[in-house]
């Protein structure tokens, strides 16, 4: 009998950076099986159960504490959805697992848009997403906004997500070279976050996996100071997972960290991935369910409540549960009504 098993060893780790005040940044990792997350930096090795594994990375931005809610948000309700229908389907196909990787991500969009709406002090808050479901030996991502998604193998890393940014814009309109855009003024301007609008346009990607595959996610914060090749170097150079986020991140604060820094990197092995043959590309997802508009499915019961974070008082959180329990039920009535 052919053995399947796929392993996966992860390290996250978060930075304040160099001259920010607070972290607005999130990220987190669950095995969808055993229906466990963690927002810890610690390494974890996982065996890729029948229901896989969720990776993510989040950038808030709204000033205040309102990009660091936004991040936090994007998280839980994207792990709160996946848990309440995913883990309980039948159909377990990628065409499903990719279904409804989507559909968590645009429902988390609108339940930050809808809390956003109905408290002043937050308003205009948003998120990026760069989310990575693994399955069997596939990884499958949904991506808004400008973190990154990049794959290494045999040293060279290619990026297997695309920014939604006007520089990258610009780029696919051959108006600016890749090297212009890395050095433009406007290359922070993004086209979309989780929050600012109700609807969003969810990009799916997808790439096999291969024997000694490291995928990357990362905040602009890592992707805005260290270039490809360098994110590449590293992860040859370095077999220790936490040797790797460590240094990835130091490295982007002595070229002065202007902002948060996040790096969640998973190398992967066992027998049931093949041996690398080509290398990894950018691959989008194409299909008739992928490209109807967010709005055309009405919205499912919202996911179950998101569990405490890693920061803020307990009081404080008790009081944000407690806020986004309430807007939840607000939405479901509205849109299920």
């Amino acid at each position: 009998m052919t053995d399947t098993t796929v392993t996966a060893t992860v390290f996250a780790k978060t930075d304040l950076g160099r001259t920010r005040d607070h972290n607005e940044d999130a990220f987190l990792v669950a095995d969808l099986s055993a229906g466990r997350s963690s927002h810890h930096s610690t390494v974890v090795n996982y065996k890729v159960g029948a229901r896989g594994l969720l990776i993510l990375v989040a950038d808030g931005m709204g000033g205040a504490a309102a990009g660091e809610l936004a991040s936090a948000m994007a998280a839980d309700l994207i792990f709160g959805h996946l848990i309440g229908t995913w883990t309980k389907e039948s159909d377990t196909t990628p065409d499903r697992f990719t279904t409804l990787l989507r559909q968590a991500v645009e429902l988390a969009n609108l339940q930050i848009h809808s809390y956003a709406r109905e408290h002043p002090e937050v308003r205009g808050m948003g998120t990026t997403a760069t989310v990575a479901g693994v399955l069997g030996d596939h990884i499958y991502l949904a991506q808004v906004g400008d973190s990154r998604g990049y794959l290494v193998r045999h040293g060279k890393a290619v990026q297997i997500t695309k920014d939604q940014s006007l520089t990258q814009r610009l780029v696919d309109a051959g108006e600016l070279t890749e090297e212009e855009a890395e050095a433009s003024t406007r290359r922070n301007i993004i086209l979309q976050a989780l929050g600012p609008d109700p609807k969003i346009r969810v990009e799916l990607t997808h790439e096999q996996i291969s024997r000694g595959d490291t995928l990357v996610l990362c905040s602009d914060g890592l992707s805005g100071q260290v270039k490809r090749e360098e994110i590449a170097d590293h992860v040859a150079r370095l077999r220790d997972l936490d040797k790797l986020g460590v240094e990835l991140i130091t490295l982007a604060n002595t070229r002065g960290g202007p902002d948060n820094i996040t790096v969640v990197a998973a190398r992967f092995d066992g027998p049931g991935l093949p041996e690398a043959a080509v290398d990894p590309a950018y691959s989008v997802i194409e299909t008739e369910e992928m490209n109807r508009t967010p709005t055309e499915t009405p919205a499912p019961p919202p996911p179950p409540p998101p569990p405490q974070r890693r920061t803020g008082s307990p009081a404080g959180m008790a009081m944000l549960v407690i806020g986004t329990i309430l807007v939840l039920l607000a939405a479901f009535l509205a849109f299920g009504g």
